[in-house]
């Protein structure tokens, strides 16, 4: 199942537990009183480039928005806030128009709520003061059209968990992150270099506006996150230290109260530790309620490790007389490593394929600079090359990230992945020359153009449109199947012409020809699937299920 699904289960949580907390939480807001809390007057320079003061939002022909900020933890947020106004209440209208979709029902959406009526009363107290501030400087620029959700700063404080409710819930659906590091014998100069896919789906328009933020706070380092209009916790970012931070998700229980965010942690440690022992400092100092693998790179350090943390417990993990290390959605430290969720994720999931996908690139590669990083984040296909299909989820590049990351922290350098995935340009960034310069002209971008990555050559193949034809098809068989309408043969061979690879496309045709009794069309196209690379054991083990009853009609 795809990530998008995760996502959505996550919305409908947010917007019951964001309706039945406590009067408490209801009513907290941060104290503001020591800040300034006037409203920054914005300039229009044109559609894409924005100006307050000293702070601006542009628009990069690449399509990627350049957000720059600076002050205290009010005048950021209301500066961004302010900025990124029109995206931001677009971006929470894209969240929330899924909900009803999703849980129509109101019985169940009664069930949920008993289960979760006191899940978020312990929230804001997780969350520290300076980001709380933040968050209501953003909030105060979001739509009064979701206030019977929540008002306007304690709905943008709780979609700070979305993440973690996702993860949370990836039974359901697995959210598929993977990242690398290389430093010493294994990087073209020596110096550390970073690669991540950071594969977080709700649906294309939720990427289409994503947020390159470069934000200069008075307490703490100088960073810069890649980000989506309203969010303030970090996913992926650099500090001018040249630390890095990304995440990816493991095997988490449902959380039964909200505790710190990963991405309000991680947050913090963008912005207030310059070495990974300050990281590690951080990390200890907070309670999360979900499980994952803060991957931290440091220039200081010249080298990369693994904080895996759950609600009970957190280690550090780092591969002895190695020069790199490799992160996909399971645990490697000896205090997870061996515990029955962890191995059951690796038995069960993709995790292991994508890791040993990551090994077997990075083991080809003798040394990686940021084109061979790129390269190995756009990869399409499996173990020793095989075509898996496009949007096969066992892919490192499974045609559907928010965005893909390549980090030099000494040198300061980060590329960002345009649209589409991470197949449009890698924009660098120079962090130094953003930072220490003073930018004149607010209409240029912050770009290194002559160190920007080229695209991918796919987005110019017939595979590609066939690619993007076969995600509309998809939808409609979903639709067909649900609906259990009668599909002319005709949409079936195009269907399946699309993505031929894909073991998805002999499924579903399964499945409609069993709901239609015709088991020997069924038997062949379940046959067929498992002819290809099946994305998990449980979906293996489901098709396998339907031979058995097929065998059994069939004598």
């Amino acid at each position: 199942m795809r990530n998008r699904i995760i996502y959505l289960f996550c919305l409908c949580f947010l917007e019951i537990l964001v309706s039945c907390g406590t009067a408490k939480s209801k009513n907290h807001q941060p104290d503001i009183s020591k800040f300034n809390a006037t409203k920054p007057v914005v300039t229009k320079l044109s559609d894409s480039v924005f100006i307050a003061g000293n702070n601006s939002l542009l628009k990069n022909k690449q399509g990627l928005w350049e957000l720059y900020v600076e002050g205290d933890p009010l005048e950021i947020g209301l500066n961004t806030g302010a900025l990124s106004d029109s995206l931001l209440q677009k971006q929470q209208q894209i969240f929330f128009s899924k909900i009803k979709d999703l849980v129509p029902s109101k019985f169940e959406q009664k069930m949920l709520r008993h289960f979760l009526k006191w899940y978020n009363r312990k929230l804001y107290a997780n969350v520290p003061e300076e980001y709380q501030t933040e968050i209501f400087g953003v909030s105060q620029y979001t739509s009064h059209e979701f206030d019977n959700i929540a008002p306007q700063y304690q709905r943008g404080l709780y979609l700070h968990a979305a993440h973690d409710i996702g993860h949370a819930l990836q039974d359901l659906a697995l959210v598929g992150c993977s990242s690398f590091a290389a430093w010493g014998e294994k990087s073209e100069d020596g110096n550390l270099i970073l690669g991540r896919n950071f594969d977080f789906y709700v649906n294309d328009a939720f990427a289409e506006n994503k947020i390159v933020a470069f934000i200069k706070p008075q307490q703490g380092h100088n960073f810069m996150m890649v980000s989506w209009p309203g969010m303030i916790g970090a996913v992926s970012g650099m500090n001018q230290q040249g630390l890095t931070v990304t995440i990816n998700a493991a095997k988490s229980e449902i959380p039964l109260t909200a505790k710190t965010p990963i991405s309000i942690l991680t947050r913090e440690i963008l912005q207030h530790a310059q070495n990974i022992d300050e990281a590690i400092a951080i990390a200890k100092k907070r309670s999360v309620f979900v499980s994952e693998s803060i991957m931290v790179g440091s220039a200081q350090d010249n080298k990369a490790v693994l904080i895996e943390v759950s609600p009970k417990k957190m280690d550090v993990y780092e591969v002895p007389n190695s020069n790199q290390l490799i992160c996909s959605n399971h645990f490697q430290s000896d205090a997870f490593k061996n515990e029955k969720r962890n191995l059951g994720q690796i038995a069960d999931s993709h995790s292991e394929y994508r890791f040993e996908r990551m090994q077997e690139l990075l083991s080809e590669n003798k040394k990686i600079n940021p084109e061979i990083a790129s390269e190995i984040l756009r990869n399409k296909n499996g173990l020793n090359d095989i075509p898996l299909g496009f949007g096969n989820e066992k892919a490192l590049n499974q045609l559907l990230a928010h965005h893909g990351i390549i980090f030099k922290p000494k040198e300061k350098l980060v590329w960002i992945s345009a649209n589409p995935f991470q197949l449009g340009e890698f924009v660098c960034y120079n962090l130094d020359s953003i930072f220490n310069g003073k930018k004149t002209n607010t209409t240029i971008s912050f770009e290194q153009e002559n160190l920007n990555i080229a695209k991918d050559p796919f987005i110019k193949t017939e595979a590609f449109q066939n690619f993007k034809k076969f995600k509309s098809e998809n939808h409609q068989m979903d639709l067909y199947l649900k609906n259990k309408e009668t599909i002319s043969p005709e949409f079936i061979q195009q269907y399946q012409s699309l993505n031929p690879d894909y073991w998805v496309v002999y499924y579903k045709a399964g499945l409609y020809f069993y709901q239609k009794k015709q088991f020997r069309a069924a038997q062949i196209n379940f046959e067929k699937a498992l002819t290809k690379e099946i994305t998990t054991a449980p979906e293996k083990a489901k098709i396998e299920k339907y031979l058995k009853k097929l065998k059994r009609k069939l004598q």
